[in-house]
């Protein structure tokens, strides 16, 4: 597979760099590789930020900032408790931690940076 976006006509993924430009195998369109750079910058704009708007990276601390009842279970995670060694992933979830030797997946919206 092509580390290349698919052509925007066609939808062919078979497309290669050209200079300045990158071309379709398959039909010959050729189009900007800006497109490609302005991708990889919204990519990189995608920061996790905490309850309070700070930037949250892999192995920091952080705190609950409200009870989270946990679905299908009885268990609520307390306002105030310390999770260490946070992991980002992508997804609406985006924290994973484990409390208490349990694996949680969270919302950056519910935490605050230590």
């Amino acid at each position: 597979m092509s580390e290349f976006p698919a052509c925007p006509l066609c939808a062919s993924p078979h497309t290669y760099p050209d200079i300045a430009l990158i071309v379709c195998a398959d039909c010959g369109h050729e189009w900007s590789g800006h497109v490609v750079i302005a991708d990889q910058i919204a990519d990189a704009a995608a920061v996790v930020k905490d309850a309070h708007g700070a930037p949250l990276c892999d192995g920091d601390a952080v705190l609950l900032v409200k009870d989270l009842k946990v679905k299908g279970s009885s268990i609520v995670l307390k306002k105030g408790t310390k999770v260490r060694s946070i992991r980002i992933v992508s997804g609406d979830h985006e924290v994973d931690c484990r409390i208490d030797g349990a694996s949680f997946v969270l919302k950056a919206e519910f935490l605050r940076k230590c």
